[in-house]
């Protein structure tokens, strides 16, 4: 298996390092704590039992002399305590004890001293260690008390192995498990790295990887895929918008210069004034297209969300109400509003009177009833679970469920509707501002006829 340097310097790798090293201090520390608490306190025991004898066998001597001492040396070395001891004289004579003689060279005073020893006999010698306090007496004596201290040691030594072999043992399953989580962190990137690398090629289908784990990774790559997919439907859109925007524009645009060309063919005054008014008509409806598309590029963009305040749905429906009963009422039609109850949402009051108005322009065009041709039109507002819903509905011929979502987008004018003025802006224009207003927009069937419904949050 090769190993990428590059795992080693990944974040992941280096917080599981990090990590590592507290873990490893604290492991040391409390296994530290448990060495300290167990030899450390075993061999701390076997030295105030020597230090007892010494000063048991010191009192000894001081109150009845050097029969004293032996004497009781004699009884403890029989009662086989385990306990080892050596009296010499000044000579370095052997005197009495369970040693053979004293260490080499000759500790000084008051010492502990460290010294093998011998255990067994014949082929069965075995070398162990004696641990032992050694003290120069009155008249030349010395003295020296210890113990066996081989298992002890053993302990001890099978103790600091245990603490090297655990933070070995840390170590290692430490960087193996960072290096493996560093891996398959660093596999994950690299695709998403290599995804990001063929958009950036021109490839817009690509997608992030996800999982399915359900970890930050895949709701990062989620995240991204859903800002991939809002990407693509704006390009798609701009292309279609740039195509439909050509499309559209030509044709009143070879009108204006066929309607030039034969005015400059003329003497007339009547015909030439005829024909420019015929031009400023039609640069009319292409400043309504071109301002239809910029009002939907800054809704699109959320230019105008900074100055989003707290209105009156109801208040603006009555307002644009107003305006719109005379025309409807002139064109032999009918308009019903009711919107009594106050709403207060966060919206740009001219830019929700706009989407309205579009609304009933929708209506007064294609909404005019199939049995009679009168345009009857209701308006009106409700709160719902925390919404204020704004619904406008005629009696016209409707539009079908399946051409529902494709009227919202830019341009589009269905078959029935050819023969109306219009550039196929107004749903586009109403969809964008909803949007940008945080709400919903929605076609669904009056039966007959079409009813638009937004719905927007209620400021609590």
């Amino acid at each position: 298996m090769t190993i990428n340097s590059n795992i080693f310097k990944t974040s992941t790798f280096k917080l599981a390092a990090i990590y590592l090293l507290f873990f490893a201090l604290s492991v040391g520390t409390i296994l530290a704590y448990v060495f300290w608490n167990t030899a450390g306190l075993l061999e701390r025991q076997a030295e105030e039992t020597i230090r007892a004898e010494i000063q048991a066998l010191g009192d000894q001597y001081r109150q009845r002399g050097l029969s004293g001492i032996v004497d009781v040396i004699g009884r403890r070395m029989q009662d086989e305590t385990g306990t080892l001891y050596l009296m010499v004289n000044a000579e370095n004579e052997y005197i009495i004890g369970n040693l053979a003689a004293m260490p080499t060279p000759r500790p000084p005073d008051a010492t502990w001293v460290d010294f093998p020893i011998k255990i067994g006999k014949g082929p069965a010698t075995i070398t162990h260690t004696a641990h032992a306090f050694h003290v120069d007496l009155s008249g030349g004596y010395q003295l020296l008390v210890g113990r066996d201290v081989q298992e002890l040691r053993s302990f001890r030594s099978l103790i600091q192995n245990s603490l090297y072999w655990a933070l070995g043992f840390a170590v290692v399953l430490g960087l193996g498990g960072g290096y493996l989580v560093s891996r398959s962190f660093l596999r994950r990137i690299d695709a998403i790295n290599e995804t990001s690398r063929n958009i950036m090629a021109g490839d817009f289908s690509q997608r992030m990887p996800v999982k399915g784990s359900g970890d930050e990774l895949d709701r990062l790559a989620q995240s991204l895929n859903d800002m991939l997919s809002q990407i693509e439907r704006l390009m798609a859109g701009m292309k279609e918008v740039s195509s439909n925007v050509a499309h559209d524009l030509k044709t009143p645009l070879t009108r204006l210069r066929a309607r030039a060309e034969a005015a400059l063919r003329t003497t007339s005054p009547e015909d030439h004034r005829a024909a420019l008014q015929q031009t400023i008509h039609e640069s009319d409806q292409l400043l309504t297209t071109f301002n239809a598309l910029l009002s939907i590029a800054r809704a699109e963009a959320g230019n105008s969300r900074e100055g989003l305040v707290e209105v009156d749905v109801s208040e603006i429906i009555r307002d644009v109400a107003e305006l719109y009963e005379p025309i409807i009422e002139d064109a032999h039609g009918t308009l019903d509003c009711r919107a009594s109850e106050t709403l207060m949402v966060r919206a740009d009051r001219q830019l929700l009177a706009q989407a309205i108005s579009n609304l009933l322009d929708n209506c007064m065009k294609y909404g005019a009833s199939e049995a009679n041709g009168s345009v009857n039109i209701g308006i009106f507002t409700k709160s719902d679970n925390g919404n204020a819903v704004i619904a406008v509905a005629d009696r016209g011929v409707g539009i079908p469920e399946e051409d529902r979502e494709r009227v919202l987008e830019r341009f589009v004018r269905l078959d029935q509707s050819r023969n109306q003025p219009g550039n196929g802006l107004g749903l586009s224009l109403v969809s964008s501002v909803v949007k940008l207003l945080g709400g919903t927009f929605r076609l669904e069937d009056a039966k007959p006829g079409l009813m638009a419904i937004i719905e927007l949050s209620l400021v609590k």
